[in-house]
């Protein structure tokens, strides 16, 4: 199993951010995933989740309305497209399988002028 996330960067605040993580090594069309982050000196929190058909989302309450989390299960990849980003968004984002309890090595996100 491996994931890889990409798209991290530098943005000033208010600006865009397109996370990709690449899934491989199991059958991803079969598994809900996730995406978490990771602020410095903070615990890993869950930000977004989609199941396995992409037919059902969750957010936490402080990104609802400027990320949305999305999948190509042609392609083996899911999304998370983050708009009107703030510092506090600034952290580490995880790509994670919760079933076969598989994570990503993280793709820095810092929101910053």
């Amino acid at each position: 199993v491996q994931l890889v996330e990409s798209g991290g960067d530098l943005v000033q605040p208010g600006g865009s951010l397109r996370l990709t993580c690449a899934a491989s090594g199991f059958i991803f069309s079969s598994y809900g995933m996730r995406w978490y982050r990771q602020a410095p000196g903070k615990e890993r929190e869950l930000v977004a989740s989609i199941t396995s058909a992409g037919g059902s989302t969750y957010y936490i309450d402080s990104v609802k309305g400027r990320f949305t989390i999305s999948r190509d299960n042609a392609k083996n990849t899911v999304t998370l497209q983050m708009n009107s980003l703030k510092p506090e968004d600034t952290a580490v984002y995880y790509c994670m399988a919760p079933v076969l309890l598989a994570w990503g090595r993280g793709t820095q996100v810092t929101v910053s002028l």
